[in-house]
């Protein structure tokens, strides 16, 4: 692990901006009828993944008690997420970046979903999410 620190070249290829919404239904019908971008998965009302060139749109139904206006410790102050797909072990990437004084959180594991996430923030507050696609 040492050698990877000392010799990391990070290479994160842009995969997806997450938008929380409030109203994912009125957001699909706006990128999928209007904007025609085609919807390549789907959890009703709570997700749904667009096609856009290279790259994908997320509209992720964001829960009342995140809103901003809402009273509590877990808000969000922006509603997109940059989500960058590495190929380097992500546990390795997330010590280094954390290393470098990078706010991230631990590496989750979801059911059914075929990647290790790590959420984190930019010296902004901006949230951005890296995924390694997990090996079975």
């Amino acid at each position: 692990m040492i050698l990877f620190l000392m010799t990391c070249i990070l290479k994160f290829n842009l995969d997806t901006i997450i938008i929380f919404v409030q109203n994912l239904d009125l957001l699909k019908s706006f990128y999928v009828d209007i904007l025609q971008l085609e919807a390549v998965e789907e959890f009703k009302s709570e997700w749904v993944l667009l096609k856009a060139g290279n790259c994908c749109i997320g509209l992720h139904k964001i829960d009342e008690q995140y809103l901003k206006d809402k009273k509590g410790t877990d808000k969000y102050e922006t509603n997109t997420k940059i989500v960058f797909e590495i190929e380097d072990d992500i546990t390795h990437v997330r010590e280094y970046l954390v290393g470098k004084n990078v706010k991230l959180n631990e590496v989750k594991a979801f059911e059914n979903y075929d990647f290790f996430t790590c959420d984190g923030e930019d010296p902004e507050g901006n949230i951005f999410q890296l995924k390694q696609r997990r090996k079975y």
